[in-house]
């Protein structure tokens, strides 16, 4: 009698099995994406906070009628994650809206320290005055001063600027003012900012949907 060789398994077993694991190899690589992604995402967002942008809220009326109390704003922290890599001060332009840690201002908290918004006004290098309700810069460009508040793209909104002033901004350093000259805790009281405590600066106005605007 020929003998007849039976296989173990039919053809088509095989094939079901060689599926099989495919559909198991499919099932873990999505797995492992899905992790990959929830692990990724967080730290994304942590290094985009950090590094690159980070949003805020408007706390009070010293910027007033530039930006509101509530306001919702996207600050540009780019920059300055730059200057930190190449060991540079960080100088943002004049009349630029920033946002700064300042050690000396208490907020609702009850906290030494405070995160605020106001205007670039003064560059090192500028010698600012203010006196009289007027406020003169004078420096190297402009021997003579000149006037920032009539030059501000918000001149229209400014107040008289009260106090007395007579500063020589150093290196490193910015004088800041707010929008609301008559409300406003700013350079006036508390000095010059340092190019380590700005966090950035003011790209997009976010909030109110009807005032989005960008700076």
């Amino acid at each position: 009698m020929e003998e007849v060789h039976i296989p173990d398994k039919s053809p088509l077993e095989n094939s079901h099995k060689k599926s099989g694991n495919k559909k198991k190899k499919t099932a873990f690589s999505e797995l492992f994406s899905v992790v990959g992604i929830l692990i990724l995402a967080p730290l994304i967002a942590v290094f985009l906070t950090f590094f690159v942008f980070q949003s805020y809220v408007v706390d009070g009326p010293s910027m007033e009628n530039t930006l509101h109390d509530q306001d919702r704003l996207i600050v540009w922290k780019a920059s300055k994650t730059l200057s930190r890599i190449t060991s540079e001060s960080f100088i943002p332009d004049r009349y630029s809206i920033i946002v700064f840690k300042e050690k000396g201002a208490t907020g609702t908290s009850g906290i030494s320290e405070k995160q605020l918004v106001k205007r670039v006004i003064g560059l090192p290098g500028d010698r600012v005055v203010i006196n009289d309700g007027s406020l003169v810069i004078y420096n190297e460009q402009n021997q003579n001063g000149f006037y920032p508040d009539r030059d501000t793209p918000e001149t229209a909104n400014l107040g008289s600027t009260d106090g007395r002033v007579d500063y020589t901004v150093k290196p490193g350093e910015v004088f800041v003012l707010g929008d609301n000259r008559d409300n406003s805790l700013d350079s006036r009281a508390f000095g010059p900012i340092k190019s380590e405590d700005i966090i950035g600066t003011l790209a997009v106005r976010i909030y109110p949907f009807d005032k989005v605007q960008k700076y």
